[in-house]
């Protein structure tokens, strides 16, 4: 099912309207999950980190162990000849994807040559900060030695899954997942960071979960402004202790959380912060 309401598929050369077909039945991706994506954004006209977003699903591609058909170079030109077929103003999810096509005679492994390429481009409006809550989830990240977590893999996200089902089932937004050690790596879907005594703390990245762009731009921006920013270790009570907490990623840039739990959280301060500064930042680059 797509996510939004106007798409664009470029397949196979050329530009489609609609939610085209791209995988086919005995594809390698169908039924073994060698699929890799990434995410970019466009809004108010920009198109934040594109460069890195289009590089990255090639390093993805590799790391899935298949040989990517197209540069990021090239990768960045067809979404921005895509987001043409848009309106200038509309927000837009921009996911360039890799898979491949063919196993090899063992089955299981994939024919690093056979990897087909498609980017598929929908409206969805920017969340607004307000009602974002958390809860804390029952399911772990996996260890870098049980999983391609260096990949942005779709096969990964069977997990992530779950860890939003169980949340939203029980009444909130999304929800802090741990680590093999205990310590909160992410959420379903976003990197996380808490605010005590206008110092702001994020988990460090161990392998079990992606160091986010959107992440990396706004620890950048922080630091740039005079805030410090501590990555280290965090355990659950940490985020219960905190003064604020907020997420960041491709879907919102950056969201302030209003509950932890049972928990109100103040979404001003360097939560806003944050916000206002990632906001100002994409305008002009």
């Amino acid at each position: 099912m797509a996510v939004g309401k106007q798409i664009a598929t470029w397949f196979e050369g050329k530009w489609h309207r609609g939610n085209v077909p791209v995988i086919r039945a005995a594809d390698h991706a169908a039924w073994l999950g060698s699929g890799v994506f990434d995410g970019a954004r466009q809004f108010e006209g920009r198109r934040p980190d594109l460069d890195l977003h289009c590089a990255r699903i090639v390093k993805s591609a590799e790391a899935m162990g298949m040989i990517a058909p197209v540069d990021g170079d090239t990768v960045r030109g067809l979404l921005e000849e895509g987001c043409a077929l848009f309106d200038k103003n509309d927000a837009l999810y921009l996911r360039p994807m890799m898979w491949a096509c063919d196993s090899t005679p063992g089955i299981i492994d994939l024919v690093p040559e056979s990897t087909g390429f498609a980017l598929c481009i929908e409206t969805l409006p920017m969340p607004e900060p307000g009602s974002f809550s958390l809860t804390v989830s029952p399911y772990c990240r996996p260890r870098p030695d049980m999983a391609l977590t260096e990949a942005k893999a779709a096969s990964l996200y069977a997990n992530n899954g779950r860890i939003m089902a169980d949340a939203r089932k029980r009444g909130f937004s999304n929800a802090l997942s741990r680590d093999f050690e205990g310590n909160v790596a992410e959420t379903a879907s976003t990197n996380v960071f808490a605010v005590r005594d206008g110092v702001v703390f994020t988990p460090v990245p161990n392998g079990t979960f992606l160091n986010g762009l959107t992440r990396q731009r706004v620890i950048g921006l922080l630091r740039d402004d005079g805030v410090e920013v501590v990555e280290c270790s965090l355990a659950v009570a940490d985020f219960q202790r905190a003064d604020e907490i907020f997420v960041t990623g491709n879907i919102a840039k950056v969201m302030p959380v209003a509950r932890l739990d049972d928990r109100e959280l103040s979404q001003t301060g360097l939560s806003r912060r944050a916000r206002d500064l990632y906001f100002d930042w994409a305008a002009t680059a």
